[in-house]
């Protein structure tokens, strides 16, 4: 079956340690299209979620969101650089002294004091990091891909109608074709028959005119390949996998076909089914852009 390149999932997993939430949308693109935003610490989650998601992905322009919060576990620690406090403090000192001013040094003076703590954040293990991401993301990413199916069943259905209105018109014209070259044939022996009055009129010169109009305006052979079309068209749309390229190659060839249809044609009932099946044609292209 048919996937819309559209398409959204989200997921939000808790761990001992960490809540990790991953969110996944997709639009319309001729590939395969990838971007992540992770926090900057996990920045090596990146090109493992791309893989992860290129298994299931093969054409749109994917957008990744991953935040990492943690869970209980152990905390940020700070640790005071006492030699370097220790030398502000005594310089300070060393200033009173020296320009005999008020000694006005507190324990909250020292946080001013550049470089004087360290935060110190606990080791991870990347390998667990990705444990716990991948868990999420794959949760994401089969909501993801369910929501691509809906969708491209809706396409598959709407094309399908598309296809039959073509089809219709298509045999519509089949039927009207050869009478169209019946009416010119009566129309020019009424005009030569009024040309001529009482003499003889050459039967034999109108059916060479009458052939030679036909093979002008024979639509036989792109009402054929379009019927042909629409079966391919068909069988494409019951694949699973990747078929937009396909469909997109396809619906050109419907293009032509009713494009030269509408210009062989000399009849208004047929002009009109030619612009009834090129509407039909243009809504299926569009659907077309949204399949994978």
């Amino acid at each position: 079956m048919p996937r819309s390149m559209t398409g959204y999932g989200r997921a939000v997993k808790i761990f001992d340690n960490r809540e990790i939430t991953v969110e996944l949308k997709a639009v319309n693109h001729r590939f395969f299209e990838f971007s992540a935003r992770v926090p900057r610490q996990y920045s090596f989650l990146e090109d493992r979620l791309k893989k992860l998601f290129s298994s299931e992905i093969n054409r749109g322009k994917v957008e990744a969101f991953v935040s990492i919060a943690a869970v209980g576990g152990p905390e940020e620690t700070v640790e005071a650089n006492e030699d370097i406090i220790k030398s502000y403090v005594s310089a300070l000192r060393g200033l009173q002294n020296s320009l005999d001013v008020e000694d006005d040094l507190s324990l909250s003076s020292l946080l001013r004091i550049p470089d004087a703590f360290t935060v110190k954040k606990p080791e991870e293990d990347e390998e667990e990091i990705w444990s716990q991401t991948e868990a999420a993301a794959k949760e994401a990413l089969s909501a993801f891909v369910l929501m691509r199916q809906t969708e491209g069943e809706k396409l598959k259905s709407d094309i399908l109608e598309k296809l039959g209105e073509i089809e219709a018109n298509v045999l519509k014209i089949e039927e009207r074709s050869p009478e169209v070259t019946a009416q010119y044939r009566e129309r020019l022996y009424a005009k030569l028959r009024e040309l001529m009055e009482d003499k003889d009129i050459d039967d034999c010169r109108i059916l060479t005119e009458a052939a030679v109009f036909a093979d002008k305006t024979a639509v036989d052979e792109e009402t054929v390949r379009l019927k042909s079309h629409i079966a391919q068209c068909g069988d494409i749309l019951s694949k699973s996998g990747p078929v937009g390229k396909q469909l997109d190659f396809l619906i050109q060839e419907f293009n032509r076909e009713v494009n030269t249809i509408g210009s062989k044609c000399n009849d208004l009932a047929i002009t009109k089914l030619v612009l009834d099946m090129k509407n039909a044609v243009e809504k299926i292209r569009e659907q077309i852009q949204n399949i994978e």
